[in-house]
């Protein structure tokens, strides 16, 4: 298994490179990939903020992408629970955040609008600090 990094990914998803597209599409293809959680972060900011991806496209695009049989996506879980998220609103980082914290008493932030957001989505745990 090889891990591949959001530019990788970005080429396969947007085609947008003559050269390299076709490249990232062959091994992502032909080979079996690992994609960091960090890796689907950026890849998320990348296609919303340079590419102009809304939340529910970008949503279904990583779906898609994580399903191909060559992809295993780290914590494929909190990923989809961070999409079903921001597929609702919510930002995609912050969503990762509260999935990637599960294990802990709460969360504790000075971003009042994450603190309003998680807890009109069912977080009581965060709070502001």
């Amino acid at each position: 298994m090889l891990a591949i990094d959001t530019n990788l990914i970005v080429r396969y998803l947007t085609g947008d490179h003559p050269k390299q597209s076709p490249r990232a599409r062959a091994l992502i293809d032909g080979h079996p990939v690992f994609v960091g959680v960090t890796v689907i972060l950026e890849v998320e900011w990348v296609l919303r903020s340079t590419y102009g991806f809304a939340p529910l496209e970008i949503a279904r695009t990583l779906r898609a992408f994580g399903g191909l049989p060559t992809v295993e996506v780290e914590d494929g879980a909190v990923v989809s629970s961070a999409l079903d998220l921001s597929e609702k609103g919510f930002d995609f980082a912050d969503a990762l955040h509260l999935g990637k914290s599960a294990h802990c008493a709460g969360f504790a932030t000075f971003d009042r609008k994450f603190v309003k957001a998680a807890k009109a989505a069912g977080y009581e745990g965060v709070q502001e600090a």
